[in-house]
């Protein structure tokens, strides 16, 4: 995504929905999980019980909602985008797993609130939070992430102060309405630098690797610490191990020999090959009245992984280039002329391996071989690779 690319409000509703989801979901859980364990213990410092508690404060810190909600709106670009909604992203899920493992409660009582306005605030925040999710604190977190994402936005240096002021007014008032301990302000604040330093500015591909993690922290949190399911445990485990292999990047982590997986591999990744075969049915299914490959030069057909009826329907013995690294080839395919080569899906292959597979395409076509070349879907690297064949001979 390019860092000055349209932005459009339809994908300013996207990011905030899914990041309200996954807030909605995690954050209550994390707190339900807590009160259910009958936590009492925290991590308060000595200095602390000389606080001061400030009701005025809850204006600044049921602010941050607002904050939520508005700073997908004033971002100006698609990358800045992108990178709020990744940081508050990895933000919670990391939280909310800290919550879960190691909760905490708050140490001290609020006093008595004499301001009808400011009680009734309290009354809704003791409605909407409770006195467990502390370290690290998520509010002081997504202040940070706030912060920093909203420097461009405002311009003016005037606006930047106040932005700055307000936000760390906010922080601050974590610890003055009695809702969280020093140490969660600063692991808080570790946790927004951290955000930053792992989600950067101007990436021009998708960060698969982190969207596994985040599914993976997701179905962890849910599914092994709240629904204590083990085969939660074990997909959470397998999401993790392709959002490293995605990290690496490793393009060959599936070992797919001739077509095929061993058996191993599918103890590990059986959850995400299932997926990509589930896509796969549904991607037949709503092109059922399409054609599943078309010829796009003389001798070479590309598209996606095809049924064995489907093979049928290509040339006799076609040489078969398969660029699908998370199906299985059809039978039909893999026992004739078959070349393999594992390209992750949603990531650019490298310029050596963009070659490779083009010097093959030309060879094999030139010697008179018909070819088919596919992906998994047939969207995106198959057009690429063939793409890229068609300058070749333009040349």
């Amino acid at each position: 995504m390019a860092a000055t690319a349209a932005i459009t409000w339809q994908m300013r509703g996207r990011h905030f929905i899914i990041n309200f989801l996954v807030f909605t979901l995690c954050y209550p859980l994390a707190n339900l999980l807590a009160a259910h364990s009958n936590i009492t213990r925290n991590v308060a410092l000595p200095f602390e019980s000389a606080l001061p508690f400030v009701p005025w404060m809850i204006i600044p810190y049921l602010s941050s909602g607002m904050f939520f909600a508005a700073s997908f709106a004033w971002v100006r670009t698609a990358d800045d985008l992108r990178v709020l909604s990744q940081r508050l992203l990895l933000a919670t899920v990391i939280a909310t797993l800290a919550f879960a493992v190691y909760p905490l409660q708050f140490s001290m009582a609020r006093p008595a609130i004499d301001n009808p306005l400011f009680a009734a605030l309290f009354g809704f925040l003791s409605v909407v939070d409770r006195p467990y999710n502390q370290l690290p604190s998520l509010h002081v977190a997504f202040c940070f992430v706030f912060w920093r994402a909203l420097q461009t936005s405002f311009v003016p240096t005037l606006a930047r102060i106040l932005l700055t002021a307000w936000l760390a007014l906010v922080a601050m008032a974590t610890v003055f309405t009695y809702q969280h301990q020093f140490l969660d302000v600063v692991t808080g604040l570790m946790l927004g630098l951290a955000t930053t330093l792992l989600v950067r500015h101007g990436r021009t591909q998708a960060n698969v690797a982190l969207y596994y993690l985040l599914a993976a922290g997701v179905t962890l949190l849910v599914g092994a610490l709240a629904l204590h399911s083990m085969l939660a445990m074990y997909l959470a485990v397998s999401l993790l191990l392709v959002s490293l292999a995605y990290a690496r990047p490793d393009r060959c982590f599936l070992h797919k020999r001739q077509g095929r997986y061993p058996f191993w591999i599918w103890l590990l990744y059986a959850p995400y090959l299932l997926g990509y075969w589930l896509t796969w049915c549904c991607v037949r299914w709503r092109e059922r009245r399409r054609p599943p490959f078309i010829e796009i030069s003389e001798r070479l057909w590309i598209g996606r992984r095809l049924s064995a009826a489907e093979a049928e329907q290509l040339p006799p013995r076609p040489v078969v280039i398969d660029l699908a690294n998370e199906l299985s080839e059809t039978p039909a395919l893999r026992n004739g002329d078959y070349h393999y080569f594992p390209l992750l899906d949603l990531r650019l292959p490298d310029a050596a391996m963009i070659d490779e597979i083009v010097e093959l395409l030309v060879r094999k076509i030139g010697e008179g071989h018909t070819i088919y070349l596919h992906c998994a879907m047939g969207y995106s690297r198959s057009t690429l690779i063939a793409k890229h064949y068609m300058e070749k001979i333009a040349r």
